[in-house]
């Protein structure tokens, strides 16, 4: 006989589990209780459990573990508030389509529905966020049931799936012989139909008409990339093909971003040369992308030249959901990529698109990124290319969201996938000090950067003293501009100048004290432009957990920028950068027309 508790961490640890990220209570003390047990018994492998400043912050470690790994994350927390508190992670989770398992406890099954002491009703808030949740009311099904979330969370489209345990269940006593499969054949049959999926000849005739008819094709791809494991063969693909290519904010790294072929970041804060080329194609050939918001803009003036659009997915919902594609492939990445270059290779297939990929090498040349390089006010742009030239596009760099997201995004070099770990799709600022506890637990050995803002660093302040509570060697980075610097920017552009509620001028926040307050052996704040160089030595090479606090030239904005409900003609370049002059087929902006 085993009680609930004890198949929970079977199970956990039966699937390769390494490390468990969450913050206890009543209702799931019986299991952190078996785990205290197991990693006393396996002193050698222990599955250690980290614990955060609050349960946000046990989501977002998971989500870092699990970006930077491709691993499921783990998250268990108690019932009510501890599992209403994982909420956001969840949701960030699923919109950035990261593997996670998340084990909450509830009260007992009696209980459930009587408004009982931290209870919260947890199938029905998660439903909506989270791509499963199993509530189990059968003890006899629980391991089969954890199974099954490891199964839901890390197959096709990847995503969070939620595991609600009544106290009661995890202090039940299970015969082996009692066990229960849990029913998911559906599902199973549903992703396996996908996972079969390969591209025939026919397919795979019509794919290379359209690149033979193409004089501009560009590969514009996403995150999907990198959760399918597909970056070596994506690699290939371009290089066999010589093809230019685009990423999505989630997909940085994929390839990598100095290879002659990218042209790095496409999108509402891409880089000039990436929309460019995204305007001029006329073969798009989406790969793990979802022609989001932020990339597409307004959907019937992206690409506009683009004859012919190409879809690769996993998941059919979002085939034909914004742009409809011509020719579009429903299956594995990486098995679809393999299939196009056997099938050249035994057609004996070749293209020459040197022209174009000269060309969008000249618009890297012509119209790079820039900024205010004369001023004597420390300008962020410039620390993060401090930081890029010592870490050489082979750190861990994770951020909260704003500006300082954005600079990092368009600063950074990333030589391999899941360098590059950000809240992409819902936002969300206090994503980077938890995300780079959860990597660096994941890969002890690599450089780990949070770069922050002064905002987003607030929400989960707390997690500073989490760092040096496990010794972790994280680096932490605050460009502080005295508010909510992408904010302050739209109202700068859009709203008249009148900042409602994003100036913290007046905030007295001393960020420096509260790191040294949590045992930073490093705490500095930078405020010289001619210190940042030898600042940013020492603050990197420092051995131990180092924060460093830049107050930056709080005009600093983020350009490029296309504008909400903007087309990519009307892209501004700022003040410190060239663009072209407006399309005349278009009715645009000139680049500098705001200055």
């Amino acid at each position: 006989m085993k009680t609930g508790s004890e198949i929970i961490v079977d199970v956990l640890a039966k699937e390769g589990v390494e490390t468990i990220f969450g913050y206890s209570g009543g209702a799931i003390l019986p299991t952190y209780d078996e785990v205290f047990k197991y990693n006393e018994a396996n002193s050698e492998k222990p599955m250690p459990l980290i614990v955060p400043s609050n349960e946000q912050g046990a989501g977002f470690m998971a989500s870092g573990y699990a970006r930077s790994t491709g691993k499921p994350g783990i998250v268990m927390v108690t019932s009510g508030p501890g599992a209403t508190n994982t909420v956001t992670p969840v949701r960030d989770a699923m919109a950035d389509s990261i593997p996670m398992v998340i084990i909450c406890g509830q009260v007992s099954r009696q209980s459930i529905g009587s408004d009982a002491f931290q209870e919260a009703p947890i199938t029905s808030v998660m439903g909506s966020v989270a791509k499963h949740v199993f509530l189990v009311t059968n003890e006899k099904k629980l391991a089969a049931t954890l199974r099954a979330a490891f199964e839901v969370a890390t197959s096709g489209r990847p995503g969070p799936v939620v595991v609600d345990i009544p106290k009661d269940v995890q202090t039940a006593e299970i015969s082996d012989e009692d066990y229960e499969d849990a029913n998911i054949a559906a599902y199973s049959d549903r992703i396996s139909a996908i996972e079969k999926s390969r591209l025939s000849e026919e397919k795979s005739s019509e794919f290379f008409e359209h690149l033979a008819n193409s004089k501009k094709p560009l590969i514009y791809f996403g995150g999907g990339v990198i959760s399918a494991n597909a970056s070596k063969e994506l690699r290939e693909f371009v290089g066999h093909f010589n093809l230019p290519v685009v990423s999505t904010l989630m997909g940085l790294g994929a390839v990598d971003t100095q290879h002659r072929s990218s042209l790095n970041m496409l999108g509402m804060h891409g880089t000039p040369y990436a929309n460019y080329a995204v305007q001029e194609s006329d073969f798009l050939i989406a790969i793990g992308s979802r022609f989001d918001d932020r990339v597409a803009g307004v959907p019937e003036k992206f690409a506009p030249r683009a004859k012919v659009i190409a879809h690769f997915d996993i998941d059919p919902s979002e085939i034909n959901k914004v742009k409809n594609a011509a020719w579009s492939h429903l299956g594995v990445l990486s098995l679809a990529l393999e299939d196009l270059i056997k099938h050249a290779k035994n057609n004996n297939l070749e293209f020459n698109f040197s022209d174009w990929v000269n060309h969008t090498n000249e618009l890297k040349s012509k119209y790079p990124l820039n900024f205010n390089r004369s001023s004597e006010l420390v300008q962020p742009e410039h620390v993060i290319e401090c930081i890029n030239k010592i870490t050489k596009g082979e750190a861990i760099v994770t951020t909260g969201v704003g500006q300082h997201q954005m600079w990092a995004a368009q600063y950074f070099d990333f030589k391999e996938p899941r360098l590059w770990l950000t809240s992409g799709s819902m936002g969300t600022m206090g994503f980077g000090i938890p995300a780079a506890i959860g990597a660096q637990f994941a890969h002890p050995d690599k450089t780990v950067i949070d770069i922050d803002g002064d905002g987003s660093i607030r929400m989960n302040l707390g997690d500073l003293e989490t760092i040096t509570n496990y010794d972790l060697p994280i680096k932490v980075l605050l460009l502080n501009n005295s508010g909510d610097g992408m904010v302050k920017q739209w109202q700068k552009l859009y709203y008249g100048g009148r900042l409602s509620a994003s100036d913290k001028t007046l905030h007295t926040k001393d960020f420096t004290m509260s790191a040294k307050s949590d045992g930073f052996g490093f705490a500095e704040r930078l405020t010289d432009q001619s210190k940042v160089e030898e600042t940013i030595q020492r603050f990197i090479n420092f051995e131990k957990a180092a924060f460093l606090e830049v107050v930056i030239d709080p005009e600093a904005m983020v350009f490029p920028m296309i504008g909400p409900g903007m087309s990519y003609d009307q892209m501004i370049t700022g003040p410190f950068m060239e663009g072209k002059d407006p399309d005349p087929e278009v009715d645009g902006n000139d680049p500098k027309s705001m200055f």
